[in-house]
């Protein structure tokens, strides 16, 4: 067995991954939902989101594998960040730097690796997406590119969960971090035919309260739709304020998922009306992804917000 050299730049990949303040905390929904779509996508037995700390590999997100963390000397995941390419093992037990790791000879007797090195915001290489399987694999170069793209996702949401693309009102994605995030989800759609949700929310008569109430108290009202939204949709869903009174959110789901989330939210309003909130009310337009149509993320969002200006105009006419 052949233990990971250490990195040239150890102390800086290091400070890299302990500034995202990631290690050791809870499973988090954002994160397994990838390596959830990962596993079946590719039909491995485990994949895990394994960030390389100094003397060991701690995984944020597992599917198929009970450990939590497994020694940096026996990891694959240590080979896997000295390179910027997806480091794949077609059968480990002919391999020599890993036939006799204890991973290949012992539980979960790995065969197939294939890991994707993933970065921190600044740019260091702080671990992997990686598939595994007891039986020997291949990857193909598209499936490579789908792996990259699983990869992308992963640090989208390092980067959300450092704070850098935070509405700092609201406490969800600002403008930015909603499209880049969004923009890898479309990518993977295109790639696998995954199907996608865009909800383009505009508070009704936010103006006006802001002019007869004050702006504390229309920052007020921001922050409590904010909160309704996380309190109503998965942390897997990207919410974002866009900018005054527009919220969007996009969902890896259908029509009918999404349609379900705005009898939730609806619901949840009701519940939870006192003082001002009670003149919370919101126009949304509902729009699913089309490959065909749907160049961009812009694109979605210019007929999401057609089709919000829709429905609010229908209920001016309506009176509701």
């Amino acid at each position: 067995m052949l233990p990971p050299i250490t990195p040239i730049n150890e102390t800086e990949r290091l400070l890299s991954l302990h500034s995202l303040r990631i290690l050791d905390t809870p499973s988090e929904e954002r994160f397994d939902r990838i390596t959830r779509m990962a596993k079946r996508l590719f039909g491995v037995e485990i994949c895990l989101i394994s960030l390389v700390d100094s003397h060991r590999q701690w995984f944020k997100s597992k599917q198929g594998l009970d450990a939590c963390e497994t020694s940096r000397e026996i990891s694959f995941c240590g080979h896997a960040i000295h390179s910027e390419e997806v480091m794949i093992i077609a059968d480990a037990s002919r391999d020599e730097r890993f036939s006799d790791n204890p991973l290949v000879v012992d539980a979960p007797f790995i065969r197939f690796y294939a890991g994707c090195p993933i970065h921190g915001p600044n740019g260091h290489r702080v671990g992997t997406l990686c598939l595994i399987d007891s039986r020997q694999r291949s990857l193909n170069s598209a499936d490579q590119e789908t792996l990259q793209d699983f990869a992308r996702m992963v640090e989208d949401q390092l980067v959300i969960a450092s704070q850098v693309t935070v509405d700092v009102l609201t406490q969800v994605a600002n403008r930015r971090g909603f499209h880049m995030v969004a923009n890898h989800m479309l990518s993977l759609c295109r790639r696998t035919g995954m199907e996608a949700e865009l909800l383009f929310f505009d508070l009704d008569h936010f103006k006006n309260m802001n002019d007869r109430h004050g702006h504390r108290v229309g920052d007020e009202l921001l922050r409590h739709f904010a909160a309704l939204l996380i309190r109503c949709f998965r942390t897997a869903d990207v919410i974002a304020r866009l900018g005054g009174d527009e919220f969007v959110v996009m969902m890896a789901a259908s029509r009918e998922e999404s349609r379900i989330a705005i009898r939730r939210l609806e619901e949840l309003a009701v519940e939870e009306v006192c003082d001002i909130r009670r003149q919370l009310a919101w126009s949304v337009g509902s729009l699913s992804f089309d490959s065909q149509r749907h160049t961009s993320v812009g694109s979605m969002l210019k007929d999401a917000d057609a089709l919000m200006y829709e429905h609010k105009l229908q209920r001016r006419r309506t009176g509701s």
